[in-house]
């Protein structure tokens, strides 16, 4: 690669590390002292509150064993930065070929015109095109899905021609065609409209194909459609593979005359009686059929929503790769998971601006970042199983000479044999090979397992973001969504990949710790929940569960709870988040661990108690027009009669009612005096209250099909009065 080293990518050190040490120093003195609090000054045997007493202490107990786990990946985060620069420096043809892996799994809740926005986005990298090979895995087997495809195909000749005379970013069409409000800055507007025309022509069609929901009879003539027939079902299909574009072909070219990338589409076989183990699964079909066309030795895989919004970002991954010196025990390239139809105010908390800004390039101290599904450049040798040695010399030339190998007909036929049902069979498939099996997050066990494998990641977040999705409209799509994140995560800290056990002697104490800020989302949920109505009835009791504020005790609360969440602001809005949007992400992590990590909790015991079985629900990418009306207006979305949503109004009524009550007896029997030893209770019950305001609006006053449902009203207002008439009886 040259007689000459010149570093590819730069490692620097986050700024004000020493002056946070201390913080945390001074916040864990803090919590020691409300330990020592709770532990000197318990309620003795047969006192009043003493079991409240004894489970806030517990609660607190988690709360400062946690945060301690929190402190893995704040404690020194370190920013990578790449010179593509270089790279380009370099000859091309001495550059890896890239297979690019998108699933799909559902053409309803993932549309076709969607999915295809990224494909075309993909294939339209600043990079070579022959070395590039974009599969696209349905697991639907839908031929809706396929028609949107081969649509794709056509419109690939024009799109990939434009993209490139008028560096057009990003280089999805439907995220392109969204943005632009003035074409004339870039590009000849005859051609820019001509040029949406054919997109929304196309899309169109789609669209209008997808409603009815079949093809045309004359389209059945055309390569790849004689593969279905009407007894096929998305549980029910034969594998179909089908090389819509052959980048090896010199009849593949676009209208200007140059190469297209290879384009193909893949269904692996589904049958009622086997098990098909979902996106991983998917993935480990796609490794295998993709080793018989294509074969090459860097692969990336994106969700179907997640569009490039960067067309340098194949060449900032391999900068990592590639270098020299430091690239060799690089296993895999982790971009972060962004999503650009986030409200102003974050309403959902899906900005994650604190995660990829501050958390993961924490984990990226200890080894690497946790592989999340998507926005990933992995080595295929690592994806098979693959030893990290010191002796191990990548072939970077792998792939290219399938240029000379056999017709697309015939790789077609020998990739199909590689995605049927029993092919998996007695073989290690998603146990040492491939993406891991039987776990809700597939991704972050596979990703662990790799670096224990000796393999380091690295990542990496460009000033122009990488990848932009779709995140939930809905708060039900957002609590389904967190429900399955936090269960597969609590499913890896309980089983033998459990980073303190699996990581033990291979990867550093501090990010096994890491793996555990997310591994321990769900336990979260009790303590939270216990928090949020013990205080609160004991309030309404008049027992005091904390410290009068003329106590020397109370500095510790104050100090730990200000500290926490001023440091906590500040950061928020150091990362980009708005006063508005941090307020809307605390309502919703208080959201979140009183349902989806409490519905995770649940469901991972039943799972071990093999009560239930593991399932695996997708996200919908699209919702209905009055409520994508009210997502823009930061309007919480409810509408539905999910059981999530009387637990969130019966918290909420709880609150409101211990606030009023415990008040009203407080003034009426001890005059404001009377109102010292319980103040923080009633500042804490406070703060509840205000923090449900929205919820509030949406039980009583909302008359819009997104607030609660009349049944979920009624069951939360008679849980919470009946539980608050227990507690003063």
């Amino acid at each position: 690669m040259g007689e000459s080293y010149e570093a590819l990518f730069e490692t620097k050190q986050a700024k004000g590390r020493l002056a946070y040490k201390l913080f945390a120093c001074s916040m864990l003195v803090g919590i020691c002292s409300i330990w020592l609090y709770r532990a000197t000054h318990a309620p003795g045997w047969g006192e009043e509150g003493r079991w409240a007493w004894m489970g806030i202490f517990a609660a607190e107990l988690w709360f400062g064993f946690y945060w301690i786990i929190t402190q893995s990946v704040r404690w020194n985060p370190i920013y990578r930065f790449t010179h593509p620069e270089k790279l380009s420096q370099r000859d091309e043809a001495e550059l890896p070929n890239v297979d690019i892996f998108v699933c799909t799994a559902d053409p309803i809740a993932e549309p076709p015109i969607l999915v295809i926005s990224t494909v075309l986005s993909t294939m339209a990298y600043n990079y070579s095109p022959e070395k590039l090979s974009v599969y696209l895995s349905d697991d639907a087997g839908s031929i809706l899905t396929f028609y949107a495809l081969w649509e794709a195909s056509h419109f690939a000749k024009h799109w990939l021609p434009f993209c490139k005379k008028y560096n057009v970013e990003p280089r999805s069409p439907a995220a392109y065609f969204s943005k632009l409000c003035n074409p004339r800055d870039a590009c000849i507007p005859t051609e820019w409209s001509s040029m949406k025309n054919l997109y929304e022509e196309m899309a169109d069609r789609i669209d209008s194909i997808v409603m009815l929901g079949k093809i045309p009879e004359e389209l059945r003539a055309n390569k790849g459609f004689s593969e279905w027939s009407s007894e096929m079902t998305s549980r029910n299909h034969p594998p179909i593979v089908q090389i819509l574009i052959d980048g090896r072909d010199q009849c593949s070219i676009d209208n200007d005359g140059n190469a297209l990338p290879t384009l193909v589409y893949m269904a692996r076989e589904k049958r009622p009686q086997h098990h098909h183990n979902f996106k991983a699964g998917s993935m480990n079909a796609l490794i295998r059929a993709s080793s018989e066309i294509s074969d090459s030795p860097i692969t990336l895989n994106l969700d179907c929503d997640m569009y490039s919004n960067n067309s340098e970002s194949v060449r900032h991954a391999l900068c990592f790769f590639l270098d020299e010196e430091k690239g060799q025990d690089i296993g895999f390239v982790q971009y972060p998971q962004i999503f650009d139809n986030v409200t102003k105010n974050d309403l959902y908390g899906y900005s994650f601006n604190v995660f990829t800004e501050v958390e993961f390039p924490g984990f990226d101290n200890w080894g690497g970042p946790p592989y999340i599904g998507t926005g990933c450049f992995h080595r295929r040798e690592i994806l098979c199983g693959k030893k990290y040695s010191k002796d191990y010399k990548e072939d970077w030339k792998r792939g290219i000479d399938r240029k000379t190998a056999k017709s697309a007909c015939i790789l077609e036929e020998r990739a199909k044999s590689l995605i049927t049902c029993t092919y998996e069979h007695n073989t290690q498939w998603g146990q040492e090979i491939g993406l891991k099996y039987d776990c809700p997050v597939e991704d972050v066990i596979t990703g662990l397992s790799i670096q224990c494998r000796g393999w380091k990641s690295v990542y990496i977040s460009p000033s122009r973001k990488a990848f932009l999705g779709v995140a939930p409209t809905t708060l039900a799509q957002s609590l389904v969504q967190f429900k399955r994140w936090s269960e597969g995560n609590f499913q890896i800290f309980l089983s033998k990949y459990c980073p303190f056990i699996l990581g033990r002697g291979k990867i550093k104490l501090g990010l096994q710790m890491a793996y555990c800020v997310y591994g321990l989302w769900a336990p979260n949920s009790l303590p939270t929940l216990y928090y949020l109505v013990i205080p609160s009835l004991c309030l309404l009791k008049g027992i005091s569960l904390f410290p009068k504020i003329t106590s020397p005790w109370f500095m510790s609360f104050a100090y730990v709870t200000i500290g926490k969440h001023v440091y906590g602001l500040v950061e928020s809005l150091q990362c980009g988040d708005t006063l508005a949007g941090w307020w809307n992400f605390q309502r919703m992590w208080i959201l979140r661990r009183t349902t989806s990590f409490l519905y995770g909790i649940t469901s991972t015991i039943l799972k071990l108690l093999r009560i239930s079985e593991m399932g695996f629900a997708i996200t919908a990418k699209v919702s209905d027009g009055d409520a994508s009306k009210r997502y823009e207006q930061d309007v919480l979305e409810f509408g539905s009669s999910s059981s999530m949503f009387v637990i969130i109004g019966a918290v909420a009524m709880l609150n409101l009612f211990c606030l009023v009550g415990g008040l009203q007896r407080l003034v009426v029997d001890g005059g404001i005096m009377g109102l010292e030893p319980l103040f923080i209770q009633i500042l804490l019950c406070g703060l509840v209250v205000a923090i449900h305001l929205p919820i509030y609006e949406a039980l009583f006053i909302r008359k819009d099909k997104g607030s609660f449902p009349f049944s979920v009203t009624f069951l939360s207002f008679g849980f919470a009065m009946l539980v608050s008439l227990l507690t003063m009886v």
